[in-house]
């Protein structure tokens, strides 16, 4: 039975001069969820998302006089307010189409005065232009490499939500120190190039908190809930060692009752027993050398780390939802909250104390990662966006869109489409700042990251804004300059010598992955995903998938391997009511998916010697088998789901449920149900089986792959 076609809203032919006016502000008129359907946007939409640009359209005459302005400015407008410079690839077409005789002056980023842009060094310079005729004009001028290198050899790895990975040493949730220990291991014991995680982002303060760590309060800043914090330096010293040792023994019983208990992660309880921990370590004085590196700390993250602490120490007061607050402070400049930083300094000083914290812990996590032998080590993730009631859409407001909502089209799979609650940045004003605010990001997440996994990695392109109180079907597309989008994340990644990876599932707009795999932007590519969608749809074959991608067999938001296998995932659905279709429809067209999958694997050899013949249950053996097909693939980056080594049942993220489903607050688990501890992980029998399959299938590939070079030079 073919999917329902998605509800569409209302056809309706906009007024020419509203399209011309939309297209003019990189608003879209309509969208193709699929390459033979168009379907239009409503003027309301159209209209709405123009007034989170601050371009009046609620009248023809509105319109009239926005578009004859808009199209006055792009005329006398010498040049754009970003111009990209890829090396390699000639002279920006902003920057040819400037009359003959033009001066270029590019004062440098590092401070040097230069004439044109030939051998500028990478980064983002100031650019001045005179023409003939005595105007001038300035830009910002971003001077980026014209492709990431591919990761040095190829390699296997894990991907975890860090949270969900107890030890026997964690308060309740998994944190800084089993992220350390579990990249030391995997890297020395399991010849693992690469640990993922989870975004680290800082959460939104009080309780209960959104468990999500894709709606972060902040993105510029990692939220130290994950500290281990007996590997803070300063714990040894603390002036109070009964408080502490009491501290550590609730530690340890939040840590027992979701491992033998069946609780469920408790963050919020986490984060206040970490809180009162981290006064405590806050009375001990640093030392010379650690005072000195926290005021580095300090000196480099500026006024964005001040900007962070203000907003944590106000929302102690006034609440988290700073829309909430007096007026005088929801203007991060304003003379009320400056003064009101200067009363709070104490606390805002606390919280950029736990910011550089967690830094450093994470940059320790990286460097260990680094000596365990791993080529990448710790690839972090990048949400799409932040919480409208937190920090960052509090000190940078006037980047985001007010009124507007990230969100998702309707498609084949959800016909209401879907609405993130995450405000977006305005692509104008990006672009007035030379991309300033992507680049602090950036610049930030780098510090520590062996490579970066960048969410929804479309928006650097375009993004579903959804006009406030309209359902996700009234919404449009607004894009970026995608170009330069992606230049500044080339460069600022290039400068840390780091991977990226788009997470490029689902609906993509023509054109888009093949822009990403031209500057060295790795895909994501998952097996059950992979079928020849323009042919017989029938599995993809090996050789027949992109080698510049990570390939994975599951992901947090899907079922695990072992649920997919077994049909689990859909009687799960069925329970929790998320069926669009009968329950036996359901199941035969997983089984009928399943079947294929395994009638590949069969036909490749790959559960050859397996099951039966060696006393593996089937379903292990099939799990191998699957991670053995993702290593007969070129892809550069092979991800084991860790949930899957052990038999893991239950996603850690259940799309389209809230109360119904305990999303991110699963520890990970064996087949049974019961917890699996770090330590339980690194002697698991289940898991140094599949880990050895997957060794061996990169051999063998390996083996094949110089065969056929040796093959391809004969001939």
């Amino acid at each position: 039975m073919p999917a329902a076609r998605p509800a569409e809203p209302p056809t309706e032919d906009l007024p020419e001069d509203l399209t011309r006016l939309a297209a003019l502000h990189g608003v879209a008129t309509s969208y193709r969820p699929s390459p033979d359907r168009t379907v239009p946007a409503t003027a309301t939409a159209v209209t709405l998302a123009l007034a989170a640009l601050g371009v009046d359209a609620t009248t023809p005459g509105a319109v009239r006089a926005a578009l004859a302005a808009r199209e006055a400015e792009l005329c006398e407008r010498l040049l754009p307010p970003t111009v990209v410079h890829w090396d390699g690839g000639g002279t920006p077409a902003a920057l040819a189409a400037l009359p003959a005789g033009t001066r270029l002056r590019v004062d440098t980023e590092q401070g040097e005065r230069r004439d044109g842009v030939d051998g500028l060094a990478h980064g983002v310079h100031r650019l001045t232009v005179s023409v003939p005729d005595g105007r001038t004009a300035e830009a910002h001028l971003v001077v980026a490499p014209a492709r990431l290198p591919a990761p040095a050899a190829r390699s296997h790895g894990l991907l975890v939500q860090l949270y969900s990975l107890l030890s026997r040493r964690s308060w309740g949730m998994g944190d800084l120190g089993d992220l350390g220990e579990l990249a030391d291991w995997a890297g020395r014991a399991l010849g693992a190039g690469f640990v993922q995680v989870n975004p680290l982002h800082a959460a939104v303060p009080g309780a209960p908190t959104d468990p999500s760590p894709y709606r972060p309060s902040s993105r510029r800043f990692p939220d130290p809930v994950h500290l281990r914090i007996e590997d803070v330096p300063e714990f040894a010293y603390v002036p109070d060692p009964e408080r502490a040792r009491t501290l550590r023994e609730r530690g340890g019983r939040l840590r027992e009752g979701v491992l033998e208990k069946d609780a469920l992660i408790d963050r919020d309880a986490v984060w206040e027993l970490k809180r009162d921990a981290l006064e405590l370590l806050n009375e001990v004085p640093l030392g010379p050398g650690r005072r000195a590196a926290y005021c580095d700390y300090l000196a480099e993250q500026g006024t964005a780390l001040e900007d962070h602490a203000t907003w944590c120490a106000l929302a102690e007061v006034h609440g988290s939802d700073w829309h909430r607050w007096p007026e005088g402070l929801r203007d991060p400049r304003s003379a009320d909250t400056d003064r009101a930083r200067r009363e709070l300094m104490d606390r805002v000083d606390f919280h950029s104390r736990l910011t550089w914290l967690t830094d450093t812990q994470l940059t320790a996590a990286q460097r260990t990662a680094r000596e365990a032998g791993m080529p990448v080590g710790i690839v972090h993730d990048l949400a799409v966006g932040v919480h409208p009631r937190g920090a960052d859409s509090w000190a940078q407001q006037e980047y985001f869109a007010a009124g507007m909502s990230v969100g998702a089209p309707p498609d084949a799979f959800n016909s209401r489409g879907q609405d993130w609650g995450l405000p977006p940045w305005r692509p104008d004003r990006l672009a007035a700042s030379g991309y300033a605010p992507f680049r602090g990001l950036l610049r930030g997440l780098f510090r520590y990251a062996g490579a970066l996994r960048v969410d929804h990695v479309m928006g650097l392109f375009r993004l579903w804004w959804v006009p406030e109180g309209r359902p996700p079907t009234e919404g449009t597309y607004v894009h970026h300059d995608a170009e330069a989008m992606l230049a500044v994340l080339v460069l600022e990644a290039h400068r840390a010598g780091a991977v990226v990876i788009g997470e490029d599932l689902g609906t993509v707009e023509p054109g888009v992955r093949e822009a990403l795999r031209e500057r060295g932007v790795l895909g994501t590519s998952v097996l059950w995903f992979e079928r020849d969608w323009t042919g017989d749809g029938r599995p993809l074959p090996p050789e027949r998938w992109r080698a510049d991608c990570l390939a994975t067999a599951t992901t947090h938001d899907l079922p695990s391997t072992a649920a997919r296998l077994t049909g689990e995932h859909v009687e799960l659905r069925d329970r929790l009511g998320l069926l669009t279709r009968p329950l036996e429809e359901e199941r035969a067209g997983a089984a009928a998916d399943t079947a294929e999958w395994l009638d590949v694997l069969t036909r490749l050899g790959l559960l050859h010697g397996t099951g039966g013949d060696t006393g593996t249950p089937a379903e292990e053996a099939e799990i191998q088998a699957v991670h053995r097909f993702l290593l007969r693939t070129p892809a550069r980056m092979v991800g084991i789901w860790l949930p899957d080594a052990v038999g893991d049942r239950r996603p850690q993220n259940l799309p389209g449920t809230w109360d119904q489903y305990p999303n991110w607050r699963l520890p990970v688990a064996d087949a049974e149900g019961r917890p699996v501890t770090l330590e339980e992980l690194a002697a698991s029998p289940r898991l140094h089986a599949l880990i050895d399959a997957v060794r061996d299938a990169a051999r063998d590939a390996a083996r094949d792959a110089v065969r056929q070079r040796g093959g391809e030079r004969d001939g």
